[in-house]
């Protein structure tokens, strides 16, 4: 179990960086909760696939498509997948990049809850302000 919830999750990683949307959706359970901590206009909570759709639609719109994340390491229990990542972005000519981790909880085969943490909240939350 704990390599599949492994492989689910980097999968789903791959296909958000691919762009496709359905596939990143499929790993997650209908009702997932999702957290971004800070005071940015991405910051919040949020729940289930129409609300996680209109999220990354605003990454997007935000970063002009410029978003990425590069997952450094994975870590896994029978229940949590957590990846230490760097995200970076462009955004009014303003090139960004940090260090992030990334929390899943698992539960029959999807993900079911999302948490973020952020190696510098303030420099997150100014660039997306």
């Amino acid at each position: 179990m704990v390599t599949d919830n492994r492989k689910l999750i980097e999968g789903a990683y791959e296909a958000f960086g691919a762009g496709d949307t359905p596939a990143v959706l499929q790993t997650f359970a209908e009702d997932i909760t999702w957290h971004v901590p800070g005071r940015s206009p991405l910051s919040g909570d949020y729940r289930g696939h129409q609300e996680l759709v209109g999220f990354f639609g605003r990454v997007m719109e935000l970063s002009g498509g410029s978003f990425r994340i590069r997952i450094d390491d994975v870590l896994t229990s029978e229940s949590r997948v957590v990846v230490l990542c760097t995200v970076s972005a462009e955004r009014s000519g303003q090139a960004w990049s940090s260090p992030e981790v990334h929390v899943w909880e698992m539960a029959d085969g999807r993900a079911v809850a999302f948490r973020e943490f952020q190696g510098d909240q303030q420099a997150e939350d100014d660039f997306w302000s």
